[in-house]
């Protein structure tokens, strides 16, 4: 998929379908001169259903469909028919989809299952025919109920990628390279900052034909919890990552520097986000010699509060031992 169908937040009118109008017929029939009121009910206006679909990946399909609008609902006839409820509309979405209101900005409601539906607008009631208001004094009504109006509602839709393991740190660190090399994904890789503007996920073959998916998140800058950057587009990606894997280049000034500072806007982003499980991967590890590395692993680890691993995508230099920690990290 490439960067630019990849399409994470979308906003959307939606309008359920009006309720059809109750009948006020009064039966007639050869010999039958007074029947009495038998006029049906309205049938219901169809819902707006948000539904999780597994197989999408992006809210693509939504970005140009601003305007949606479910079947009204038919009119009552007589002999008590009761009108034909409106044609509900489906709105698929991928798994992770957080539904907000548009003017309050609230969560309404998120979509993590495969199948599992939300009605975000009603559909209106039918009216109810005269029948229903028979009665000793009033035998021959001849009125019924008009159906109720749909509902109509703003919604912003925002998708959390779902991913078992979220690649952290600054731009230009080498996360868009470890992905096109432990996975199959061709995100886009170039010298520059934010080469990276979408997430893009890849799948691990791990041993005896286990997977497990990997996102590559753009990267961070420090004030990126206050949106600056493209801060806010992307950190939310992160909350559904259950381990993070920060990536931090080994000719960084400060390593333990730098992963302060990424934790530090996760945490202001999310406290939540420091429950989840933690590694970094010291990047770029090819360009050490023997003797660096040394002085460098004491350095780490008396700095460095969780583990630790070198690797190099460039020359896949610890990328077995990389997949291995993961997996045992992911099925503690």
């Amino acid at each position: 998929m490439t960067e630019g169908n990849f399409v994470d937040y979308v906003k959307l009118h939606v309008t359920s379908g009006n309720g059809g109008a109750g009948s006020a017929h009064l039966h007639r029939e050869k010999f039958i001169e007074k029947g009495g009121p038998d006029g049906g009910d309205g049938g219901r206006g169809g819902h707006i259903i948000i539904r999780g679909k597994e197989n999408l990946w992006t809210l693509l399909h939504l970005k140009f469909k601003r305007h949606l609008r479910a079947g009204h609902g038919g009119n009552g006839s007589k002999s008590r028919s009761t009108g034909q409820d409106g044609e509900d509309l489906y709105v698929d979405v991928p798994l992770g989809t957080t539904i907000k209101d548009t003017e309050t900005d609230k969560v309404i409601f998120e979509i993590t299952e495969d199948g599992q539906e939300f009605i975000a607008a009603q559909g209106g009631m039918g009216g109810r025919g005269n029948w229903h208001f028979k009665n000793s004094v009033n035998q021959t009504p001849r009125y019924a109920q008009p159906g109720i109006d749909g509902y109509e509602v703003s919604l912003t839709l925002e998708l959390k990628v779902l991913a078992d393991v979220g690649l952290v740190g600054f731009p230009n660190v080498g996360k868009s390279t470890l992905l096109s090399v432990i996975t199959a994904a061709k995100p886009k890789i170039a010298n520059y900052e934010f080469t990276t503007l979408k997430p893009n996920l890849g799948i691990v073959q791990y041993r005896d034909y286990q997977t497990f998916v990997i996102a590559d998140i753009p990267g961070i800058i420090e004030g990126a919890s206050e949106g600056k950057g493209i801060g806010h587009r992307f950190l939310r990606h992160i909350e559904r990552n259950s381990t993070l894997l920060f990536m931090i280049p080994a000719d960084a000034d400060s390593i333990s520097g730098q992963y302060e500072i990424l934790l530090n806007e996760l945490q202001k982003y999310n406290p939540e986000m420091l429950d989840k499980e933690r590694l970094i991967a010291i990047t770029k590890s090819d360009m050490l010699d023997d003797e660096l590395r040394v002085e460098l692993t004491q350095e780490l680890d008396a700095e460095l509060p969780i583990d630790y691993l070198f690797i190099s995508a460039v020359t896949q230099q610890g990328l077995t031992a990389l997949k291995d920690k993961l997996w045992q990290m992911l099925n503690k």
